[in-house]
């Protein structure tokens, strides 16, 4: 799209809401950025549009809002909302942060999506291509927004971008040359009507693709096949349950039907990762990384933070930070990932999540649960009777009773199953603040 001379509103003044407004300004673009948020709230933010010149307002959505060529929708802001709905009976175009970068990216591109896993198999697609490329981008939901990065795509650089629901909401030309989607679970049902509501904004990433494009999808998910199989794309599989494009199978991983390494030879462990490997091996071969390049990534990437980090080990009890544990099915991964008794810090802000699903887990590995945030109620209903159930009214009171409750050879678990956002700013905020007051023990 031309943006030249377009007087373009960005609703949302986060990440990606401020690299989108300068990204379109320099573009030539007329910008203005509206938050409801407090301005009291938003001073880094309202110093960064001062210095780039950029009207903005916060505390409300005013008419100025609609006096606009299209507007650029921040994820945070569902589609849903009023400020977008009346946009829509305007007939004013919505589109979100990825496709107006995607109007500017000159790179060949990756798109990561899925309800677990996404972070760390963009990173890992990232640390391979940039075995070939140093200078290849990683962006999207990831931390840094694609916006910030298109200036420097170019046609022989690839870009890997992870994508939430929420961004694939309202693309509408973003085509990826690849699509990694790694799974379906029920999340964020507390913003879509539905589960299927929500599969089908994942599966949005596909809608431009044609039989030139590759879909890299999990074959042990039959949701996810039942759709990939209809698609006139490319398709490559991975599994680790049956043989595929790439699998695992008694300890080894398998890239198309050759040996590329021992899953005891990757510093990542768990099931869950060896999927995430796979996936991110598929997508590298295709953008032509070499084997050994991705075998030394998979066996010198450890992880990330907020992911099943650890913190410390204190009297005999190790403390792991998975505040990015935000879905039931990574709280599901996490708890099978330790041989010790968990107790366990969980809770936040629900999204809609049947919580029953883990009782078994609860039950087999759980010694006690601290619960926090407006969905611990919910879960201790959920698990009464399994686990003894501890609340606490902030991270400092959940780090103190979990102490009390572990046991020596115990692992004291943040993994919160919820949302950050009743309690913290987001979950880099939360994992920071456990991680302070574990080292601080």
């Amino acid at each position: 799209m031309d943006v030249k001379g377009k007087h373009i509103t960005v609703l949302g003044a986060a990440r990606s809401g401020i690299a989108a407004a300068r990204m379109l300004k320099k573009r030539g673009a007329s910008v203005f950025v509206s938050d409801m948020a407090d301005p009291g709230e938003k001073k880094e933010e309202i110093t960064l549009l001062e210095r780039e010149n950029i009207p903005h307002e916060f505390g409300r959505h005013s008419g100025r809002v609609f006096q606009s060529d299209a507007i650029i929708l921040s994820p945070g802001i569902p589609f849903a909302s009023n400020v977008v709905q009346a946009a829509a009976r305007k007939r004013i175009p919505v589109y979100s942060e990825v496709e107006a970068a995607y109007w500017f990216n000159r790179s060949p591109l990756i798109g990561v999506t899925g309800s677990n896993g996404k972070t760390t198999t963009t990173t890992l697609i990232g640390e391979m291509l940039r075995k070939r490329d140093p200078q290849a981008i990683v962006a999207g939901n990831i931390g840094s927004a694609f916006s910030d990065h298109v200036g420097q795509s170019v046609a022989k650089r690839w870009a890997v971008v992870e994508l939430s629901s929420f961004q694939l909401e309202t693309i509408e030309s973003f085509k990826p040359d690849m699509a990694v989607v790694l799974n379906f679970s029920p999340n964020h049902l507390n913003r879509y009507s539905s589960y299927e509501a929500y599969q089908q904004a994942k599966w949005r990433i596909t809608m431009n693709m044609t039989e030139k494009e590759l879909i890299i999808y999990n074959a042990d998910d039959p949701l996810l096949c039942g759709r990939v199989e209809a698609h006139k794309a490319r398709k490559q599989g991975f599994s680790l349950k049956k043989e595929s494009d790439a699998h695992w199978r008694d300890g080894t991983l398998f890239l198309h039907g050759r040996k590329l390494m021992e899953d005891r030879d990757m510093a990542l462990a768990g099931l869950h990762n060896y999927m995430n490997a796979l996936a991110a091996s598929l997508a590298a071969d295709e953008a032509g990384v070499e084997r050994r390049d991705m075998v030394e990534v998979l066996s010198g990437f450890g992880g990330l933070e907020h992911r099943l980090e650890k913190v410390r080990e204190l009297e005999g009890v190790l403390y792991v930070n998975d505040s990015k544990a935000t879905t039931l099915e990574s709280l599901y991964w996490a708890l099978q990932s330790f041989k010790r008794p968990v107790v366990l810090i969980a809770g936040g802000q629900d999204k809609g999540s049947t919580f029953t699903r883990l009782n078994d887990l609860i039950q087999k590995h759980v010694r006690a649960a601290v619960l926090i945030g407006t969905a611990a109620e919910k879960m201790a209903a959920s698990w009464q009777g399994l686990a003894p159930m501890l609340r606490a009214a902030s991270m400092e009171e959940a780090v103190e009773k979990a102490r009390a409750a572990a046991q020596k050879g115990d692992v004291v678990l943040l993994s919160p199953a919820c949302a950050s956002f009743d309690m913290f700013r987001d979950y880099e905020q939360r994992g920071k603040i456990f991680k302070h007051i574990v080292n601080g023990l």
